[in-house]
């Protein structure tokens, strides 16, 4: 059972007492942030509310937020460095207590999981329990000199300057190796370094692949000269950007639910490897930079972008939990690079190609939510929180992507029979051929997902798996024939 703050008032053990830090600490992450962005997933407007809370304090505003949502402790990144010495310690007879500026109801959540601590202490009624204030209170509890600190940054500095032994915890930088030569007896206890692999890791390039859609126009058009084909790679790069920036703040917003999933439980930040404000950073210069880029476009890819980003934006913060609209939402997205694509190099989009993304990218989704629902069932875990899905439609699932899928494929073939399509290619009855090929595609999807050997993401699926590559090679072959031949 944790003593309260009055049950540890005045103690003296006999060996100094430990005291350890929560946030980027304990934890590689930090629980007003996780608290603010689960609410930002939960209820925006309860999130904007409770900024305005803020102007009081910043402990007014922790509580706010405890309030409304606490963060499981069960599925917090932990700093297992952190936690082999704190299980050493406590096997030694030694006095462990949790003391953080967070909530003093997350601080005593994360103590009772982990179940190494006399007591635990955290910000409340009105007092945010960080820095000077830390260190009073301590001072005041176990004397100047009479305890041991595991900080990690600098709000940890006048804590470190009353402890006795000094550790350092959390992400490694410049900043970090200044406290070294500031606290000369101090240890290290569990760094970890936010490299470039990690930014890298963070923004998807092997997402990028789906930005190619931009060049569809231009391809289908047959225009290559030198202006078009550099148009179009500033809009694929504008589009990467910006895809890349959502990425990372869908990331932030969806912490709760990729820690509880198989594979996304390893990315940068639902792992703790990266920190909230290099994620904040990133993404704005991410979105900054595609729209630079989109600026030396025509005005309307610019409009094009925006709706791209607030599609995007509203999916991840709230459409996503809709069933049926978050796989239509996402056919859209699809569709918007393809007609982006061609407001970026001036080439109006068929209404063919339209109907053919929309029914093809419908098919896509649809399998990407079929093969999530499928390795919930097969591995017994529950369907991540906030979808509208749920295993029971599965086989409903199935009939609609099937449906889609190969209506995609009669668009196809149906274009192949227009009057118009001579226009663009010598032999255009050798486009039935990429029906067919299609046709072959879309229905072994279909079996590959049932048998649950698709991935998440059925498009960086079709990249690796030598089949699908076949076919789209074929594909690319058929078309090249029927405009030369």
């Amino acid at each position: 059972m944790l003593r309260t703050t009055a049950a540890i008032q005045n103690e003296r053990p006999a060996m100094r007492p430990l005291i350890v830090d929560l946030d980027g600490t304990l934890i590689k992450t930090d629980l007003l942030v996780e608290g603010f962005l689960g609410l930002m997933t939960a209820s925006p407007a309860n999130a904007m509310r409770a900024l305005f809370v803020l102007p009081t304090g910043k402990a007014a505003f922790k509580e706010c937020i405890a309030d409304q949502i606490v963060p499981d402790p069960s599925l917090l990144p932990y700093n297992e460095s952190v936690l082999d010495k704190l299980q050493s310690e406590k096997r030694s007879g030694r006095e462990i207590y949790l003391v953080s500026a967070s909530d003093e109801r997350n601080v005593e959540a994360v103590a009772n999981y982990v179940g190494l601590f006399e007591g635990a202490i955290g910000s409340k009624n009105g007092r945010n329990l960080s820095a000077e204030q830390k260190a009073a209170m301590l001072v005041e509890k176990f004397g100047e000199k009479g305890f041991d600190y595991i900080g990690n940054g600098s709000a940890d500095i006048p804590v470190w300057k009353c402890a006795n032994q000094c550790y350092l915890a959390g992400v490694k930088s410049g900043a970090t190796d200044g406290y070294f030569r500031q606290f000369e007896d101090m240890e290290e206890v569990g760094r970890w370094s936010c490299g470039p692999r990690t930014h890298l890791k963070a923004i998807r390039l092997h997402q990028w692949l789906k930005n190619l859609l931009v060049f569809v126009p231009m391809l289908m058009s047959h225009q290559f000269d030198l202006e078009t084909v550099g148009r179009a790679v500033l809009a694929f790069l504008s589009f990467s950007l910006c895809a890349s920036s959502v990425y990372v703040t869908n990331d932030l917003l969806d912490l709760q639910n990729d820690r509880t999933h198989a594979r996304k439980k390893f990315r940068p930040l639902a792992s703790g490897l990266m920190p909230h404000s290099n994620a904040i950073l990133l993404a704005i210069l991410l979105l900054g930079g595609a729209f630079i880029i989109g600026a030396l476009l025509p005005p309307a890819f610019l409009v094009m972008l925006s709706v791209y980003l607030v599609t995007t934006f509203s999916y991840s913060v709230y459409l996503k939990r809709i069933a049926l609209v978050d796989v239509s939402i996402l056919s859209v997205l699809y569709t918007i690079r393809i007609f982006a694509g061609g407001l970026a190099v001036g080439i109006q989009v068929s209404e063919w190609l339209m109907a053919f993304s929309v029914f093809f990218f419908l098919f896509l989704a649809i399998v990407k939510r079929y093969t999530e629902l499928g390795d919930s069932l097969r591995n017994n875990k529950p369907v991540s929180k906030g979808r509208g899905f749920v295993v029971e439609d599965l086989p409903i699932l199935g009939s609609f992507a099937a449906a889609a899928g190969n209506t995609s494929v009669l668009v196809l073939a149906l274009y192949t029979t227009n009057e118009n399509v001579s226009l663009l290619y010598r032999s255009p009855e050798l486009l039935w051929g990429a029906s067919l090929l299609l046709l072959f595609w879309i229905n072994r999807m279909l079996f590959m997902s049932h048998r649950g050997l698709v991935h998440d993401d059925p498009i960086i699926f079709a990249a690796t798996d030598r089949v699908s590559i076949g076919i789209g090679v074929s594909m690319g072959l058929v078309f090249f024939a029927s405009i030369f031949l």
